[in-house]
């Protein structure tokens, strides 16, 4: 099909590159997959085998899901007041299908029909530019420094105080970033305490489980605080596609109206409910992730071509020491793929996630710098 055929289609969206995963072929089993940030633990099979009891005993499948979330909004209340100052409710709780959708929900709410526009710093997670601009709003990126990936914080506010046509409504923060793996400084944490009231700070804590550093207790003295979380990754749950916001309930009933009636699906709430249930028997694999990360970490950075940069979550970022262009980044990916290691080149670099023993083994046997 022509462009010329696609003339009912707005322009921007034609020109727009879609975020791509790596696709999952028939032989993925044997693929060492390295590129998504996943736990590389499925659940254990006794749990699986419970899930499965209650899938077949309690779900009705002509029945819609329960639209309201009232047992996962409560049982994720009671996980995140274990460590928070702050005695959250489920009315502090929103939940999407992935934090995709409440990312999308929050552009909604906030900067669609030139309202306003959004703050990232480069590299970081694709989706915030990608959605915001597939509903047409206006993205601002700066460069993040390039020797600690930390906010360039003074073009930040030049940004936000001298953009007047579409005023700076969301900045979109990582804590740790993806893909650099580092978290915010106290430096950057004092600054989100510093912004006017009239933005909405949007901290994502995809991989808190790994960092251990979260800013939940600081909503309730900053109301235009949101954070993100997932079950994609600690929780092992990637298949299910959830994510949860916290924030204050002003904030929160807007996502709700934006919200789809049903856009969680019965058995994606099932296996959350259940996963929390059981967290003292998923979680602690984070320690065994985590100690992998840190023996990968240590074989990497001792190569001479490499530059590797700690990492506070389940993945390490790296860049060739000498000539880091795309086509050489490129190049160690397609070398790894052909011993059926898949990493992911993104932000001017290389991001490995972290697997199992073996699977990290493969990884650190195949890489190749020459």
């Amino acid at each position: 099909m022509t462009r010329s055929n696609l003339s009912f289609i707005r322009e921007d969206l034609l020109n727009l590159s879609a975020y791509i995963p790596t696709p999952i072929s028939e032989n993925s089993q044997q693929l060492t997959r390295l590129d998504a940030n996943e736990s590389p633990y499925n659940l254990p099979s006794e749990l699986k085998a419970k899930l499965a009891l209650i899938y077949e005993q309690e779900i009705e499948t002509n029945r819609y899901p329960d639209g309201s979330h009232v047992k996962l909004k409560t049982l994720i209340t009671d996980y995140i007041n274990e460590s928070s100052l702050t005695a959250f409710k489920i009315n502090n709780i929103s939940v999407g299908n992935g934090s995709d959708e409440l990312i999308r929900s929050i552009l909604i709410a906030t900067c669609l029909n030139n309202q306003g526009s959004i703050l990232v710093a480069n590299p970081t997670f694709s989706m915030y530019g990608i959605l915001a601009q597939s509903l047409g709003i206006v993205t601002h990126t700066i460069n993040r420094n390039e020797d600690d990936f930390t906010w360039d914080l003074d073009t930040a506010n030049k940004l936000i105080t001298e953009e007047k046509n579409t005023p700076i409504k969301v900045i979109f923060v990582v804590h740790p970033n993806s893909p650099t793996a580092n978290c915010l400084t106290a430096k950057e944490i004092q600054w989100l305490k510093d912004l006017p009231q009239d933005i909405l700070v949007v901290i994502d804590e995809a991989y808190y489980e790994f960092s251990q550093q979260t800013l939940v207790s600081g909503l309730p003295q900053h109301p235009n605080w949101l954070i993100l979380r997932t079950f994609s990754k600690a929780f092992r749950l990637a298949a299910h596609r959830v994510g949860y916001a916290v924030a204050h309930e002003d904030i929160i009933k807007v996502l709700e109206k934006i919200r789809l009636p049903y856009n969680l699906p019965t058995f994606s709430q099932l296996a959350s409910e259940f996963a929390l249930q059981h967290r003292d028997l998923i979680l602690p694999a984070v320690k065994d992730v985590m100690e992998e990360k840190e023996r990968v970490y240590q074989a990497l950075v001792n190569n001479p071509l490499l530059k590797v940069w700690r990492s506070d979550a389940n993945f390490i970022y790296l860049r060739l020491a000498q000539n880091p262009s795309n086509e050489n980044h490129d190049r160690i990916m397609a070398q790894l793929k052909q011993k059926d290691v898949i990493i992911r080149h993104t932000g001017g670099g290389l991001r490995i996630s972290i697997g199992t023993t073996s699977e990290n083994d493969r990884l650190l046997n195949n890489i190749s710098c020459d």
